[in-house]
């Protein structure tokens, strides 16, 4: 790249991170918000995954985009340069990167059981079930980003500041071999491992629905999409095989530059800010790649989901009173239960009435 070019790469990216920002994570607790509280045609155990996913993909924004690399771009001096910060946004980050990545992986698994045993849906199916799966998940994410905190190490950098020699401290690099060892495992189990694993069991729940498809004729095919298990186990796996599609796409390059760059160019004196290396551009553009992973949940639900957009529309137009309020004024023991038919006895008792054939409503 030449002076100009790298000039507006610079100034790409700090328009970029802090807009990343003030588009994400509103999206994201909008995404919570909508689907815990809304009804949008999800499964119990779908709304858990998703609501999770949403709320670590928000911690790795605050984390990652807005503490680290919009603060890079527009501070001389972020407070992270400092003890004990170095360390601790390091775990930070990597825990809810690691989060996010599996809660996809997880839940992918799952829905492969789920469609292929009877036994494997009834148990995981449950929600008591997938709570404490979601809470382990972040937990041992957590866990296993501990030895980030050690990767790093605050030394005195010398800068030129307004035609003025500086000394400042820096959160750098630890040039070690323990440190390589641990960005390589960390960047296995973040991307490689994941990106596999959703790849092949996406591939084996494509294979599953494509033999079971051809167990039936078209109309009974239409019968059971008809069927409101039948219809949201449908809605369920579109959803996650349109979250799983962005994930693999949009962290796969990183994956790629990355592991290029802890290789190739993994020694002391290799700049990694001379963006006349064309490796230097190329990683930095799959960071933001990665980065935009996510923010746009939001945007694939509704595109994907129908269900999902009407409700979004009734939120918008300021529906959701209305339709709570209807449903306070109507929500009685009549609504439960309709009667299909009904015998009144002799007039000398006029107020005894017999209900008979009591049919329960969805």
């Amino acid at each position: 790249m030449e002076g100009a070019s790298v000039t507006v790469f610079i100034t790409v990216q700090k328009i970029y991170y802090p807009l990343l920002c003030i588009m994400g994570i509103p999206a994201n607790l909008f995404t919570f918000y909508m689907i815990c509280f809304r009804k949008c045609g999800m499964s119990d155990t779908a709304i858990i995954y998703l609501s999770c996913l949403a709320i670590v993909d928000t911690f790795y924004l605050v984390w990652v985009i807005l503490l680290d690399l919009t603060l890079t771009f527009w501070l001389l001096q972020p407070f992270w340069h400092s003890h004990p910060w170095c360390g601790i946004l390091g775990f930070l980050q990597y825990g809810s990167l690691y989060s996010s990545s599996w809660i996809v992986v997880v839940f992918t698994i799952e829905r492969y059981l789920v469609l292929r045993s009877t036994a494997a849906k009834q148990h995981f199916s449950q929600t008591r079930v997938t709570k404490p799966t979601c809470v382990a998940i972040v937990l041992v994410s957590h866990l296993a980003s501990v030895p980030m905190g050690w990767i790093n190490q605050v030394t005195p950098v010398n800068y030129t500041v307004k035609g003025e020699n500086v000394t400042l401290p820096r959160c750098r690099y630890r040039d070690e071999t323990y440190s390589t060892v641990i960005v390589w495992i960390a960047t296995v189990l973040s991307g490689g491992i994941p990106i596999v694993l959703v790849i092949i069991f996406n591939y084996l729940i494509g294979c599953h629905l494509c033999r079971a498809s051809k167990l039936f004729t078209k109309e009974e095919r239409r019968t059971m999409r008809g069927r409101s298990t039948r219809g949201m186990l449908r809605r369920t796996i579109l959803l996650l095989g349109t979250v799983s599609v962005a994930f693999v796409v949009l962290s796969l390059p990183r994956f790629v530059t990355y592991s290029i760059l802890r290789t190739k160019y993994n020694d002391e004196a290799f700049d990694r800010n001379d963006y006349s290396i064309p490796i230097n551009v190329a990683s930095d553009l799959a960071n933001m790649l990665q980065n935009l992973n996510s923010t746009t949940n939001f945007l694939l639900y509704c595109m994907v989901s129908r269900r999902f957009r009407q409700e979004l529309l009734q939120v918008l137009t300021c529906k959701a009173k209305v339709r709570e309020l209807g449903s306070l004024l109507t929500h009685t023991t009549m609504k439960v239960f309709s009667v299909a038919d009904h015998k009144t006895l002799p007039a000398s008792d006029p107020v005894t009435v017999v209900l008979t054939n009591l049919k329960q409503t969805q």
